[in-house]
């Protein structure tokens, strides 16, 4: 009896960061811009909206570990691959903040009390 409660909680937790995790990729791949896609050179925004919607879909409505695993498989492949790369055309490096250096300071560039 302890071992099926078990199994049911580790199935839930699965469950439950398998779908938050898609949910983020399809969510990073909707706010990103059409042309960022092209400038990175990856697969067009359409392609990845469709297969990471699927892949919400699929962790929904069926429940079957091996489609879940391909699921968030692409959504890895999305996370460590495609955003960072949109982010790099975008503009959006590190922090979300545009370019800058390590010496940069709230208010800009620290001169070194100049």
């Amino acid at each position: 009896m302890l071992r099926a409660g078990f199994d049911s909680l580790l199935h839930l937790v699965m469950f439950l960061i398998f779908t938050g995790f898609a949910v983020a990729a399809l969510v990073f791949a909707a706010m990103a811009r059409e042309d960022a896609y092209r400038a990175a050179e990856k697969q067009t925004k359409k392609f990845w909206l469709i297969i990471l919607g699927i892949n919400l879909a699929l962790n929904l409505l069926v429940p079957m570990l091996f489609l879940q695993i391909a699921g968030v498989i692409a959504a890895i492949v999305f996370m460590v691959d495609v955003r960072p790369a949109l982010a790099q055309v975008s503009g959006g490096g590190r922090g979300g903040r545009g370019g800058g250096s390590s010496s940069d300071g709230p208010y800009g560039p620290y001169n070194g009390g100049r």
